[in-house]
């Protein structure tokens, strides 16, 4: 009997429905009576009146959206190790070795000169409605975390305010916003804010001016991602921001220069323009050369981020990466998403998280057993808790230093944002107002927060920073509690030999052992010591029972 692994033709991120929900056709997800007269709530009947719309998740601009395909094997196929037995990092000492003291920051970059707090990083959030209208959050969350953010494709080319000439930019509002959001909360040096760049961006000279006019030490270097194989795309209500970035060299659909299409427009036909980044061509050349430019231009630390592509690409991403000494490697999983990737693509295309990070760390290994340096890695795709944030940490020790994570820090910064908005509007929601009805009683680690930046900095911060920064406050203690029953208290204890596999195919995969086969030898050696030191046995039928009643 085959499982389908996927959903079709009706899913909430379409806001599609089938008529017959119980009787669904598995492999093409139709009602299994399809009923002339019904008026089209599923996939193919919505794309019967609204064509390609349907392509992408919706209501665009004020969504996250991610694959709800089933994969064969994820992360939650592995468990986490926990042993009685000393401690690693502090003193085997039950006084001291606490969960408190599990050290979470890490150090990186070809100099160690980047330090993160917890090891975590946003990457790449772009020009989507959803990263634009919830930056002040993420910016200030992040900063004050001591963490990583990601400024992602085409925020220069999306800003209407943004000065270009002869193809370059020379100004832009929205970049310089997004940099000093960051870099106003950055505390002691930690985290970083990085400047990320597709083929457009490029072209526009946005990461030169974001080293030169803006002080961004940090650029990456962008291959794609594990939402989709193209580029990035959104969507315009506007036809006069249309015309702009159709003349700022993007592919906007339809024309919008086109006097049909502006007519059509005009009488309501179609709503939303598509803009659509194009692919870029990878090589080893035009990689070596763009690395150099950058490095000429005053770059201090370079980044590569690429996606769920075949393995070989992922071979070509590790090889560039070590040999021109990058800083961080991140690898995005298939399934994720951040803003407006095409639905069925988001689903069916790439190479799953598990199966996707654990060629990385067979491909770093290899570099890496031929005496080669491995820059920093990252993983990307789907984590969103302290057990995924250990488990991806393991599953590539030593060389993964960072879990990357989009949804979730957003999610987290939306709802700060939407409780700032009911504190001010004194419409608090019953399932919040039962911790109180102010930001210093709602959100748990206000208080502190108050004490270190006091009473005027902390009276200005938006409560979607602290709406991020509380959350990743939890994942800190959940990460620190995972690790002292692992007795790991710092990040580079963290092994592969903290997990093991609860499925054959997942250890297959992965390379991790099956649970019962995990320490095998040390078992079987624990056990022949003591028999041969202990007393001749006794069988159990010869040995007297006294029970008294």
């Amino acid at each position: 009997m085959s499982l389908s692994l996927s959903r079709i033709n009706a899913s909430a991120a379409t806001l599609t429905k089938n008529r017959t929900e119980g009787s669904i056709t598995p492999a093409s997800g139709m009602c299994v009576t399809c009923v002339d007269g019904c008026i089209g709530m599923c996939e193919i009947g919505k794309s019967a009146y609204r064509g390609h719309e349907v392509i992408y998740p919706q209501p665009f601009g004020v969504i996250t959206t991610a694959a709800e395909k089933s994969y064969p094997v994820d992360y939650s196929h592995l468990n986490i190790m926990g042993t009685a037995v000393g401690a690693h990092g502090i003193e085997a000492d039950s006084d001291k070795a606490i969960f408190p003291a599990a050290n979470l920051e890490v150090a990186f970059g070809h100099d160690k000169g980047l330090k993160f707090r917890y090891p975590w990083i946003i990457p790449g959030i772009g020009s989507t409605n959803i990263a634009t209208n919830n930056w002040e959050g993420l910016a200030i969350g992040s900063a004050l975390a001591g963490t990583g953010l990601t400024i992602g494709e085409n925020v220069v080319g999306m800003d209407p305010e943004a000065v270009i000439k002869d193809g370059r930019v020379v100004d832009t509002v929205d970049l310089k916003r997004r940099v000093r959001l960051f870099k106003d909360h950055q505390r002691d040096g930690c985290g970083a804010i990085v400047c990320q760049a597709n083929v457009e961006d490029t072209r526009l000279g946005v990461q030169e001016y974001a080293i030169e006019e803006l002080g961004v030490e940090c650029i990456e270097l962008k291959w794609g991602q594990g939402a989709k194989n193209i580029g990035g795309e959104v969507k315009i209500t506007s036809l006069k921001k249309a015309q702009m970035l159709y003349e700022r060299g993007y592919v906007v659909l339809p024309n919008p220069t086109d006097s049909h299409v502006i007519k059509a427009f005009e009488r309501g036909a179609f709503k939303e323009f598509e803009r659509h980044s194009r692919i870029g061509m990878v090589s080893e050349e035009s990689f070596a050369r763009r690395v150099e430019e950058l490095r000429k231009a005053g770059a201090k630390y370079l980044f590569l981020k690429t996606g769920a592509y075949r393995p070989a690409d992922l071979a070509r991403a590790v090889l560039f990466a070590t040999k021109y000494k990058l800083d961080l490697l991140t690898v995005d999983g298939a399934g994720g998403g951040t803003g407006m990737s095409p639905w069925r693509m988001m689903n069916e295309w790439g190479v799953p998280p598990v199966e996707l990070h654990s060629l990385l760390y067979q491909y770093a290994k290899r570099l890496a057993e031929k005496g080669h340096t491995i820059p920093a890695l990252a993983l990307a795709g789907g984590f969103t808790f302290e057990d995924q944030i250990f488990k991806g940490l393991a599953l590539g020790a030593p060389f993964v230093k960072l879990i990357g994570m989009a949804r979730a820090p957003i999610a987290a910064a939306m709802v700060g944002k939407t409780i700032g908005r009911t504190i001010n509007d004194s419409q608090i929601p019953v399932y919040i107002e039962r911790f109180g009805n102010t930001k210093d009683e709602i959100f748990v680690t206000a208080s502190h927060l108050r004490k270190e930046l006091g009473d005027k900095e902390f009276d200005k911060l938006p409560t979607g920073a602290l709406g991020l920064y509380t959350y990743y406050e939890r994942l800190a203690q959940g990460l620190r509690q995972l690790m002292c029953g692992s007795r790991k208290f710092s990040l580079e204890y963290i092994s592969r030999d903290d997990l093991a596999c609860l499925t054959r195919e997942a250890a297959d995969i992965s390379g991790i052992p099956f649970v019962t086969e995990l320490d095998r030898e040390e078992a079987e050696e624990i056990l022949n010591d003591g028999c041969a030191s202990a007393a001749q046995p006794q069988s159990y039928e010869e040995t007297p029972v006294s029970i008294k009643r």
